[in-house]
């Protein structure tokens, strides 16, 4: 099994989601960089459920720093962090063991590992992991925003609404990254809430697109070919369990498109070269041009639902009715999008890292 991603900040998870406890080991920090303690607690809070709108399981991410940060500053050895999972019900998985939830990896898992896996609430594979890459993205995202790079995601589209398109990402962005729920338009966000809500009183889930935005990465990141900046993002991005589509900039939108439609004219603007549309998302050739580099998650439906399914026994090889009990999210969409800033954040930071050197985001 493999746990690790990146080439010079390399980041590796470890945990179950019933485990005593999740976390996160990242090697090839600078040292000096300032870890923000509350920034980090804050980051967490925002990837947890809340209210009717998540999962009754109750987190409270209470996070132990256990090597790397001395004096509020990375030392440059492996930092690590865990997360003790305090709010288990491991019983309510015992009954449907040997049942394939569709839409889960429990029958992949079992293929894989030959059932000696922890199955309990999707053990290794379950989203409950994604809160040590959230708490391994706020050691990042600090220091990057002092080289004045920023990252924020909205919830594009949730179970049908739509929010409104980015406008001027500096204000959008900032507005996303101090809101709880990260929609633009303010009655897109009422209008989710009630779907979502009515899919949990139907016993039901949706799901939805995440637009993010990166500003302030400079042109020339990124290689040609097979760690190009959408690969490497990509590759990331779909580590996150509900992500199941990416397209960067306007890509299957302007598919039917002619060239002279999708091509971004350049220009000068104060010394720098810029261009008129963004069609392309930032990136020509695998590598940043100095625009927003933009692209959208499509997140699919919580799979654990409360309707009976069709699904199969495959540990008595036999079809089977599945219904679930137990603790779901009718929605992760507005969990997830801090997830994919993180996931963002630590691709950035190792792309920077291996361009300017292991001392580039230090203090």
């Amino acid at each position: 099994m493999k746990n690790s991603f990146g080439q010079n900040l390399i980041v590796t998870i470890f945990g179950e989601s019933h485990g005593s406890a999740i976390g996160v080991v990242l090697d090839g920090l600078a040292p000096g960089m300032e870890v923000d303690e509350a920034f980090l607690a804050s980051q967490l809070t925002l990837r947890r459920p809340a209210g009717k709108l998540g999962t009754a399981r109750r987190e409270e991410d209470h996070f132990s720093i256990l090597s790397g940060v001395f004096e509020g500053r990375t030392t440059g050895t492996s930092l690590c962090i865990t997360i003790p999972n305090e709010d288990t019900r491991s019983r309510d998985y015992a009954a449907t063991r040997s049942l394939a939830r569709p839409g889960h990896a429990d029958f992949t898992a079992y293929a894989k590992y030959h059932g000696f896996e922890d199955y309990r609430g999707g053990g290794h594979f379950s989203g409950r992991l994604t809160a040590a890459l959230v708490a391994a993205g706020a050691v990042v995202i600090p220091a990057l925003r002092k080289k004045g790079i920023r990252i924020g995601t909205h919830i594009s589209r949730c179970g049908g609404i739509q929010d409104r398109p980015f406008g001027d990402l500096e204000q959008d962005l900032e507005q996303l990254n101090q809101a709880e729920f990260a929609v633009l338009d303010n009655s897109a966000a009422d209008a989710m809430r009630q779907r979502i809500l009515a899919a949990a009183e139907a016993g039901d889930s949706v799901g939805g697109v995440l637009e993010t935005a990166i500003l302030g990465l400079r042109a020339g990141l990124g290689e040609p070919w097979f760690d190009t900046v959408e690969g490497l993002l990509s590759h990331a991005l779909f580590s996150i369990p509900a992500v199941k589509g990416i397209q960067f900039g306007d890509a299957f939108d302007l598919a039917d498109a002619m060239g002279s439609q999708f091509n971004d004219p350049f220009y000068m603007e104060d010394g720098q070269v810029r261009t008129s549309t963004n069609h392309n998302g930032g990136v020509n050739g695998g590598i940043t041009n100095g625009m927003p580099v933009t692209f959208r998650c499509m997140v699919k439906p919580t799979p654990s639902i409360f309707r009976s399914q069709q699904t199969v026994d495959f540990l008595n090889n036999q079809d089977a009715e599945l219904q679930l009990t137990g603790r779901h999210d009718p929605a992760i969409i507005h969990r997830a999008r801090v997830v994919v800033d993180s996931m963002t954040a630590l691709v950035v930071a190792d792309l920077l890292t291996g361009r300017f050197g292991t001392d580039y985001l230090g203090g």
